[in-house]
């Protein structure tokens, strides 16, 4: 049983199974907090721990779900092809929006640090929570950031926007798909993304186009950190 428990099958089949467990659990309670990426993180840590599975054993037999990831972040494009025309229409609110937002994150991160006198291996650790992992990490590493602490972030940051955007769109009256395709996308990357594009084509072209720009925006703010 030891074998199996360590075998790339068994953690593919977990993963998966813990995705659609959680998509099962979506739609039947319909609630909020039952996001299907959220209760398979919950599902898997228990497992791993019940079994006494190390974590690297696991990231290691999962490789081949990552490896998917490149493409499937590439498939978000194919809304923003589509959706051009009106996308060049409204580049410079977008833009604008984009720009605001991603200062916005890194100023209220900068700030809530210096409020509880974090270190700034800390707050460099902290500071990329609004875009992909893959950005993220590199770019705490190369500031001297904890980036097992970055990830954890950016995963934390971008269910939270899947979780709870459509819930502050009602909030501040925001209806309008252009904003909040822009507010998916600089505050909670590809996971909020994911999101956008299930609301709305143009949400998700919006978002996928934001949370590139928000990466690129971080990418060059960070060079001066």
């Amino acid at each position: 049983m030891t074998v199996l428990y360590e075998s790339s099958l068994f953690a593919i089949v977990l993963t998966l199974g813990a995705y659609e467990i959680g998509r099962v659990i979506q739609k039947k309670t319909k609630w909020t907090v039952a996001n299907p990426l959220l209760i398979a993180i919950v599902l898997i840590v228990v497992v791993l721990k019940a079994l006494q599975i190390d974590n690297a054993k696991y990231q290691e037999n999962v490789s081949l779900i990552s490896f998917f990831l490149t493409p499937a972040t590439v498939c978000l494009a194919i809304p923003l092809y589509r959706q051009v025309q009106i996308l060049k229409k409204s580049l410079v609110g977008i833009l604008v929006g984009i720009l605001a937002g991603t200062l916005a994150s890194f100023a209220s991160v900068y700030a809530i640090c210096k409020l509880f006198s974090l270190t700034d291996t800390m707050t460099v650790s902290l500071l990329p929570k609004s875009i992909t992992t893959a950005m993220g990490i590199v770019l705490s590493e190369q500031a001297g950031g904890f980036v097992a602490l970055t990830a954890i972030v950016i995963v934390i940051t971008g269910i939270l926007g899947n979780m709870f955007g459509e819930i502050m769109a009602k909030i501040f009256h925001i209806t309008d798909p252009v904003a909040k395709g822009v507010a998916y996308g600089t505050a909670s990357h590809v996971v909020g993304t994911t999101k956008a594009a299930q609301l709305d084509e143009l949400m998700g072209a919006v978002s996928s186009l934001s949370l590139v720009v928000a990466g690129i925006i971080t990418a060059v703010i960070f060079c001066f950190v």
